[in-house]
């Protein structure tokens, strides 16, 4: 069912972050229901907009990072691409940030 994608490591981890931050914001709404607040997102937003707007986020982090990655080992002089790890990492900082002041 999931061999047309190519399910690395790092791959596996970040959709598993994404399960496990969906199950953890099912709990909690169910345990404290959210309230608009503002942040510095130019919206007022929900816990759950939060979560999809970092999600998004996430996503095109990984994606520029994955496609930029040929280019920074050039413009480097790296032996091999950077470890998309760093995008994962990267990309989970900005989530938090966005979950925490947005």
């Amino acid at each position: 069912m999931f061999d047309w994608m190519v399910w690395t490591t790092p791959v596996a981890v970040f959709f598993c972050c994404i399960a496990l931050m969906l199950l953890g914001m099912t709990v909690w709404q169910v345990k404290s229901p959210t309230v608009m607040r503002k942040g510095w997102l130019p919206i007022a937003t929900t816990r759950g907009d939060r979560l999809f707007i970092g999600l998004l986020t996430a996503a095109y982090i990984n994606l520029g990072f994955v496609g930029l990655a040929g280019k920074l080992a050039e413009w480097f002089s790296l032996d091999s691409e950077p470890s998309v790890w760093i995008s994962l990492v990267l990309s989970m900082l900005v989530l938090g940030l966005v979950m925490r002041k947005g």
